[in-house]
């Protein structure tokens, strides 16, 4: 089997031409998607006929909440890239993807608590669902904090591949929180493995948000990437003729 193609995605010099060109196409998307789920989602969508239009936020709640644990599965795979075959843009893409997760995390639980206050009566309730994120809120966190208290970069990026393996446990424990425990939360509103419980009008816009999300997360991360590649690059070749091109292009 040629494996040519998995070695150029621990080229840094690769990724930069091949993500300069993926950017565009996917913040296109992710404007589109977000843009027409949202109002198609909170303007056009009918109410729930238990929840009213509290329902509504799920099409921020659900995206968010599914984008910060499948992005925590990809720190622990890139954690596995990084300490098996020592690809230092396995590291790259872990750094520059736990704030971003951080931030899908901290969505997840404001938008919950506005949706359980009118449902639960409560802002918050120690939840299994719920405290599993928080959890996961503290795992982003200190996969944050452990990279940037560690100088040497060798030893940051191996000290946070462990802890993005370690605490990928608490993936599945999120997942299947509502089912192992008795708990407020409801079970999964939208899956992709199972035909949804409501009507098109309704989980069509959601479908729309959660691709929008995902996209918008393909495209953040990029970015992010392609900056910590050139600072990690500087002193290479194929960089100081990128920005000597940048440069060229601007005059």
């Amino acid at each position: 089997m040629n494996w040519t193609w998995f070695h150029k995605l621990g080229s840094p010099k690769w990724f930069y031409g091949i993500s300069g060109k993926l950017l565009p196409w996917l913040s296109v998307a992710a404007v589109l998607l977000i843009g027409i789920g949202l109002v198609w989602g909170l303007a056009f969508a009918p109410p729930d006929y238990q929840q009213g239009n509290s329902f509504r936020i799920i099409y921020i709640h659900v995206p968010a909440a599914m984008l910060a644990q499948s992005c925590y599965v990809m720190l622990a795979v890139c954690g596995i890239v990084g300490l098996v075959w020592k690809m230092k843009l396995a590291d790259v893409a872990l750094q520059c993807a736990a704030p971003i997760g951080a931030w899908m995390t901290a969505v997840a639980l404001v938008t919950g608590a506005i949706w359980g206050k009118p449902t639960w009566g409560s802002w918050w309730v120690w939840d299994a669902r719920l405290t599993s994120m928080l959890i996961l809120l503290f795992l982003y966190f200190g996969l944050i904090a452990l990279g940037n208290a560690i100088s040497n970069r060798d030893s940051a990026a191996k000290a946070c591949a462990v802890l993005a393996i370690v605490g990928v446990i608490n993936i599945p424990i999120i997942k299947y929180s509502v089912e192992w425990w008795n708990t407020l939360h409801q079970g999964a509103t939208f899956t992709l493995t199972e035909k949804p419980a409501m009507p098109v009008e309704m989980w069509a816009p959601l479908l729309l948000m959660v691709l929008g999300f995902y996209c918008f997360f393909g495209a953040v991360l990029l970015m992010r990437m392609r900056l910590e590649v050139l600072k990690r690059e500087s002193r290479t070749r194929w960089v100081k003729a990128e920005v000597q091109s940048s440069l060229g292009a601007r005059a």
